[in-house]
């Protein structure tokens, strides 16, 4: 499982945080100011990037969280198997299969090239770069 530790204020909206062992993209930040005795909180918001589902963290601005290292790469489309695609990575020559996205059903055809990411031993399908 390919992680870093970084510290909460470092986060950023749209960039990748692991919440409850599920990599997620941040859709929203909000931090509040350091009260007499404790030090400043954010609330971070993010959405799972394989289940979609919404999940929230709020820690001190210094607290440590782990980031998912998010491989970006290119594929080519094999096969369309109903719900499933059959790509094959246009690097390693890997073939392997993953669920089509609800966004990308209607324009995905075979031969055609996508990018698709790698984090934490799970592929998703994120979008098509151009016609086979």
């Amino acid at each position: 499982m390919s992680k870093k530790v970084v510290e909460v204020k470092t986060l950023k909206v749209g960039k990748y945080v692991i919440l409850n062992d599920e990599a997620s993209k941040i859709v929203g930040i909000q931090t509040s100011s350091p009260g007499k005795h404790g030090a400043a909180k954010a609330r971070v918001e993010a959405v799972g990037i394989f289940d979609n589902q919404k999940r929230t963290l709020v820690k001190p601005v210094d607290a440590k969280v782990d980031v998912p290292i998010i491989d970006k790469r290119a594929a080519q489309v094999l096969a369309l198997m109903g719900s499933d695609v059959q790509l094959m990575d246009l690097e390693t020559y890997e073939t392997f299969e993953v669920p089509i996205p609800e966004e990308l059903k209607d324009n995905l055809i075979e031969g055609a090239e996508v990018g698709y990411i790698v984090a934490m031993g799970q592929k998703k399908l994120m979008r098509i770069k151009g016609k086979g």
